[in-house]
């Protein structure tokens, strides 16, 4: 299709232009036309190399065939009717002349990333944007990710892996005063799946660097946001509490207001972040499900120093009431649920398989955390860590009086760990460590008066590098407690031959029950299985996968962002390629 047959075409089929939502002809229309023209420049070898652009993108699919296993809870939906399920990415991306072109195109069938409970089916445009540079200023009109900072007042951000897309439709400008001097505002609404949450949210940051001396210097950011009801939501919510009686009654505000101001300084090898959010009142839902009115506010200190052969990071949050949600209607689990903001865990993100079993969820109505991270390295082959960390709720931590509550009251979370990396030679490799876990289940999970559970976990790893090309990887834990569904020992066995080729087998065995999986009184407990057998392929920039397991229910995280999902029993196929 000639370029400009598209811009006769697009002139009468868009005029007049307006930033609401396109519908799915005109975008398919406008990403047709983009690409069409962009191709047209590509191939037109007549144009000089500067004038001809940069064409890039992307594929993913992930793919599950689901075999049922009553025994470990692998029953939902998808085992019972669906069978099997797809998700799938295209993601376009063309440069030229200071333009920048994206398109995604998104795929869901039977998918249950959105809701494990559920098989979601859909399919259309995930994303498109248009981005221009002009000198220092940076314009953005369509779908696009962003955040402020940390990101505990604004982030819009993907994390397709477990079904979260929080970007914003809308425009976006950012202006670049100096190298340490930058502007930003945007005005937008929410996605949601393939349409939009109607709220509207828009903000504004400033954030701006000082060398104060040779060795000092400083970064400091402040920022706003606001987000405004819809008028359909609004009486939602005003319906929801003139059922309330009237001593619990409120007005409900349109306009919400989120500041956040934080400071960074460095000096050498030391930096100290101070980070202040705070949220005017509004309605927001209780523990109890009720709504209430009330502003949030959040403290955040860090610090962290390094030197040769020793590094140490500590951090302290404290959370009140902080939900800043498109809706405070919306409270079903991530990531159905609008989040504005990201609030990060400050506890530590394990990567083994039973170590990650017991994830410290952030409690947005109010907690204390705190963690210290020590790293060891007292010659060029030892390496030591140890982390511990804890949380506890409001209660926990009482200021006025300089008190730590620690009991049956306060307690959510609390973490030891410690491991050692030794090289043997530039082959051999060994990691050894334990774990120390005190989880909430009833908080984290919402399991009502599930006991506390207290874990112990010893695991260990070794690496062998048996040429440049061939090398085995053997790793193991343990894990000991008489709690959730007990004890568990796991074992991987994996090998690669660079550049291509990675096989791995591994057994997770439930060997001993915890307290909600006992069996009856005079029969034996059956020992569950949880297999594990995957092989990959890479060739160039693409890669295949495919893997046969089990996997027990439980929190699982990625990138800080956790929630609770269902067992799975079968295969998972998937296909990532960049070109």
């Amino acid at each position: 299709m000639p370029p400009y047959f598209c811009a006769i075409h697009l002139f009468s089929y868009f005029a007049p232009i307006s930033l609401l939502p396109l519908s799915m002809n005109k975008i398919i229309w406008l990403s047709i036309c983009v690409l069409s023209y962009a191709a047209a420049y590509a191939q037109n070898g007549q144009q000089q190399e500067a004038d001809k652009g940069e064409f890039s993108g992307n594929f993913q699919t992930n793919n599950q065939f689901y075999q049922r296993d009553d025994r470990i809870g692998a029953n939902t939906t998808q085992y019972l009717r669906e069978k099997s399920s797809t998700e799938a990415w295209l993601f376009l991306n063309y440069k030229i002349k200071g333009f920048n072109f994206q398109f995604r195109y998104d795929v869901f069938n039977n998918s249950p990333l959105f809701n494990p409970q559920e098989a979601y089916s859909d399919q259309g445009i995930g994303l498109w944007q248009i981005s221009k540079e002009i000198d220092k200023l940076h314009l953005t009109a369509g779908y696009f990710y962003d955040q402020f900072g940390s990101g505990m007042t604004f982030r819009a951000y993907e994390d397709r892996n477990i079904g979260i897309d929080f970007s914003i439709y809308g425009v976006k400008a950012e202006y670049l005063v100096s190298d340490d001097f930058r502007l930003k505002f945007f005005t937008g609404k929410q996605k949601f799946r393939f349409s939009l949450r109607e709220p509207i949210i828009r903000g504004a940051s400033i954030e701006k660097g000082f060398q104060l001396s040779e060795n000092l210097k400083t970064e400091t950011g402040v920022s706003v946001i606001n987000r405004t009801i819809d008028q359909a939501t609004m009486n939602a919510i005003t319906s929801t509490i003139n059922s309330y009686p009237l001593e619990e009654r409120f007005v409900p505000k349109f306009n919400v207001y989120a500041f956040q101001l934080y400071n960074t300084l460095y000096y050498k090898n030391l930096s100290v972040t101070l980070e202040y959010n705070q949220k005017t009142p509004e309605a927001v839902m209780n523990i109890s499900n009720r709504l209430i009115s009330s502003g949030g506010d959040i403290y955040h200190a860090s610090v962290s120093y390094s030197t040769s052969g020793f590094g140490l990071n500590a951090q302290y949050k404290r959370i009140n009431r902080f939900l800043l949600r498109t809706s405070p209607l919306d409270i079903a689990p991530i990531p159905n649920n609008g989040p504005i903001n990201y609030l990060p865990s400050i506890t530590r993100q394990n990567t083994y398989r039973l170590l990650a079993r017991y994830n410290a969820v952030v409690q947005e109505l109010g907690e204390n955390a705190a963690q210290l991270e020590l790293t060891l390295k007292p010659n060029k082959k030892t390496q030591i860590n140890i982390n511990t960390s804890g949380v506890v709720n409001l209660q926990g931590v009482k200021w006025d009086k300089a008190e730590v509550k620690w009991d049956t009251t306060t307690r959510l979370f609390r973490e030891l760990y410690i491991d050692g990396l030794y090289k043997f030679s530039k082959s051999f490799k060994m990691l050894m460590g334990i774990q120390f876990i005190g989880y909430n289940q009833e908080i984290f999970e919402a399991k009502p008066n599930a006991p506390w559970v207290e874990v112990v976990t010893p695991f260990g790893e070794f690496t062998y590098r048996i040429n440049e090309k061939r090398s085995v990887r053997f790793e193991w834990q343990w894990m000991n407690t008489d709690g959730d569904l007990g004890s568990f020992v796991n074992g991987l066995l994996e090998y690669n031959v660079a550049p291509h080729w990675s096989f791995s087998v591994g057994d997770l065995l439930n060997y001993s029950p915890g307290s909600i999986n006992k069996p009856a009184a005079g029969e034996a407990f059956e020992l569950i299985h949880y297999y594990n057998l995957f092989a990959a392929y890479t060739y160039k920039t693409t890669r295949f996968s495919a893997g046969y397991l089990k996997q027990p229910q439980g929190v699982n995280c990625t990138g800080g962002v956790c929630r609770v999902e269902p067992a799975f029993s079968g295969l998972r196929v998937g296909l990532t390629t960049n070109f």
